[in-house]
């Protein structure tokens, strides 16, 4: 492409300062309280770092940061943990191959240390998101890693080791692909893929930042995504021993105009009982994959109401959350942007559409001047709401520089649910001894309770640097909880699309069970409650992939509750 065209096309780069601008700027939200976590990576998880290509970030390859996952390996009952690196374009140039995942086994006091010589993984090109599943159905957790190249997947050997599946997985070509979930979209107990894909990126075709003419605010940056080429998902069909057939075209998994996918996750929108599949996508309509029950999916993001912003603009979408934050038994969605764009929170409603509510939640104007990536609901401190956290950090360097209206380094927030639907948005951690942790610049995170204290902990990567393991301190002498687990009766081991409901003092909680993660990264398959003072269930109703329910009554709680599906 010639000189001029880029001019042009990078002017608005994120176009994102440019639109039309959305309604009057809320005040930012004094957040005086304490935070909820204390870092405690330099105990828990000292010298882990990742690497995305160079501090200076001249192409984009190098803004998305690594992945980041949690889920238990070893079958030891507590949760692992996975960080998925990068690389630089120094040693893509050197044909040498990227920085390995490394997995880390936890214990019971939240401890991790480094898996053994078995576990290891060799480098792929470039490393990007992961996703896990159980794909061969043998009831242990395998591991798929995302590329700019070729995509990977690792089976568990009983808990053992890894085993790299190569060309042979079916897993076929060189792409950028970024965040990726499992699930089981055609009913018969092996687990399928989601793939999102980001852009065609070839070094050398791509211009670095201050070569080409892209601007944005008036400084110098890197080029894209708006001038490059989106690359369209993808569907991958398994048939149960860990191999899969891309089935994009087949089942309809292919829109008329392919995004720049970034966040994946999957939901049961409609209630039908079958999973359904919503990618945000960087700059282009974000996507809402129906399932028709018949093998095929067909889009709805626009008419759904989940494709723009609340006045139709396309926005540049990052990490999903994904939750019952209404508490009505269907799922709303939440989607973090790029700065100067509110983070989207879409409410679910009795007709399968969805009404965007940043602004009457009052999550609208402090989410503008950040840029968002791994998010997730959780009910954090166990009040019986689900509340939301943010991670966020520029993609530009630039953004220190003087009239960007925002920063490079950004903290990174709690919305903590109050009542009414609305939200607070405070602070999100501290550091050791409750010393207020430097900014970074945040990019994917995970939560699950790493302690098996009962509450949620969170682990979290910046572009570059420290990875971070945050533990949940919040007080809780009168909270309750539950952790549901279940052990389906298929191939589909984890009963990945599963519906958990609990009944307790007047409300009904509900929750499906997933792994994607939202943002390059991967949650345990476990629903998790939070009670308040509810120190009973009077009624669990667990509704397994296929429909069939199964019932529990005057459930105790806190505890991790396992449930075997019946015969």
């Amino acid at each position: 492409m010639s000189r001029a065209p880029w001019v042009l096309l990078c002017a608005s780069l994120a176009g994102h300062e440019a639109r039309a601008p959305g309604p009057p700027r809320e005040p930012q939200l004094a957040a005086p309280l304490e935070p909820l976590w204390v870092d405690r990576s330099a105990e828990l998880l000292p010298g882990v770092a990742t690497t995305c290509g160079s501090p200076e970030k001249r192409w984009i390859l190098e803004v998305n940061g690594g992945g980041v996952a949690l889920g238990d390996f070893d079958g030891d009952g507590n949760l692992d943990l996975v960080v998925v690196d990068g690389s630089t374009l120094e040693r893509v140039a050197a044909g040498e191959p990227g920085f390995p995942p490394r997995l880390f086994l936890g214990a019971e006091t939240g401890r991790l240390r480094p898996a053994g010589e078995a576990w290891r993984m060799a480098g792929g090109r470039w490393g990007t998101g992961v996703a896990t599943g159980d794909v061969d159905g043998d009831g242990w957790l395998d591991l798929f890693v995302a590329e700019w190249g070729r995509d990977r997947l690792f089976l568990n050997q009983e808990g053992r080791g890894f085993r790299e599946l190569g060309e042979e997985s079916g897993l076929a070509g060189e792409r950028w692909s970024t965040s990726a979930a499992f699930l089981d979209y055609d009913g018969d107990g092996a687990l399928d893929l989601v793939v999102a894909s980001y852009l065609a990126f070839h070094v050398g075709e791509v211009p670095s930042a201050g070569s080409s003419g892209c601007r944005w605010k008036g400084h110098p940056v890197l080029c894209g995504p708006e001038g490059l080429v989106p690359v369209h998902d993808r569907l991958y069909r398994g048939r149960g021993d860990g191999t899969f057939e891309d089935v994009s075209l087949a089942a309809g998994f292919r829109p008329e105009r392919a995004g720049y996918g970034l966040g994946v996750t999957t939901l049961d929108f409609d209630l039908d009982g079958d999973t359904d599949v919503y990618v945000a996508n960087d700059s282009t309509p974000n996507h809402l994959w129906r399932n028709a029950g018949d093998g095929t999916f067909v889009e709805v993001g626009s008419s759904a109401g989940v494709a723009y912003d609340a006045d139709g603009r396309e926005q540049a979408g990052m990490g999903i959350a994904c939750g019952d934050w209404s508490g009505d038994g269907r799922p709303d969605l939440f989607v973090t942007n790029f700065s100067g764009e509110a983070n989207a929170l879409y409410r679910s409603t009795a007709n399968g559409r969805f009404r965007e509510s940043a602004s009457a939640a009052r999550l609208y104007g402090p989410s503008l001047a950040r840029l968002g990536w791994g998010t997730g609901f959780g009910d954090f401190d166990l009040d019986g709401d689900l509340d939301l956290f943010t991670f966020n950090g520029h993609v530009y360097p630039e953004a220190d520089l003087a009239g960007t209206d925002t920063s490079y380094a950004q903290p990174d927030e709690l919305c903590e649910a109050l009542a009414e639907g609305r939200f607070r948005v405070r602070r999100l951690a501290a550091g050791t001894g409750g010393a207020a942790r430097p900014d970074v610049v945040s990019r994917a995170a995970t939560c699950g309770d790493l302690d098996g204290d009962g509450d949620l902990d969170l682990v979290a990567l910046a572009v570059e640097g420290p990875v971070r393991v945050l533990v949940n301190e919040a007080p809780r002498a009168t909270s309750h909880w539950l952790r549901v687990r279940l052990r389906a009766r298929g191939a589909n081991r984890d009963a990945l699309g599963a519906l958990v409901r609990v009944e307790a003092g007047g409300r009904s909680f509900s929750q499906e069970i997933r792994t994607a993660g939202g943002f390059q990264a991967a949650v345990p398959a476990e629903a998790h409650f939070g009670l308040g003072e509810r120190a009973r269930i009077e009624r669990l109703v667990v509704r397994w992939p296929g429909g069939r329910e199964q019932v529990l009554e005057d459930v105790a709680v806190d505890r991790v509750l396992s449930i075997e599906e019946r015969e």
